[in-house]
């Protein structure tokens, strides 16, 4: 196992929560994901989704962490991560929402969530030496 900072890796995985929770709320995107998702925002979510979903981000802080190595250049690590967010992460969600015949607007909400998950991850596991 690769030397890694884990209280780093598991900031990581928080802040992209309290994105999502910005990110996904009435101050943002709300209104258009849930119409493009056509979902009905008052069914809600159950506490396993979001524990499922705390544990995916929690494996995607770790992965980015043992790609990124231990003590990256800032600059680096924030770069590697928008890079992987648009370059790996929203390209391949590109396909599935073509398939899918999911909007365009959504893939940009849910492409740019996740290109900015990244470039988070990338900052903080910079700035945490």
């Amino acid at each position: 196992m690769p030397d890694i900072n884990y209280l780093a890796v598991v900031t990581a995985a928080v802040s992209s929560f309290l994105l999502g929770g910005l990110w996904y709320s009435k101050l943002l995107f709300e209104k258009v994901w849930v119409r493009e998702a056509n979902v009905n925002p008052q069914d809600g979510h159950g506490p396993i989704v979001f524990g499922v979903s705390f544990l995916f981000s929690l494996a995607a802080a770790a992965a980015f962490a043992m790609w990124l190595g231990s003590e990256p250049p800032l600059n680096i690590a924030v770069h590697k991560g928008f890079y992987v967010g648009i370059g790996f992460v929203a390209t391949s969600f590109g396909i599935n929402y073509q398939f899918a015949q999911n909007s365009f607007k959504m893939w940009l909400i849910d492409a740019g969530y996740h290109t900015l998950q990244f470039a988070l991850f990338g900052l903080i596991l910079g700035l945490w030496h």
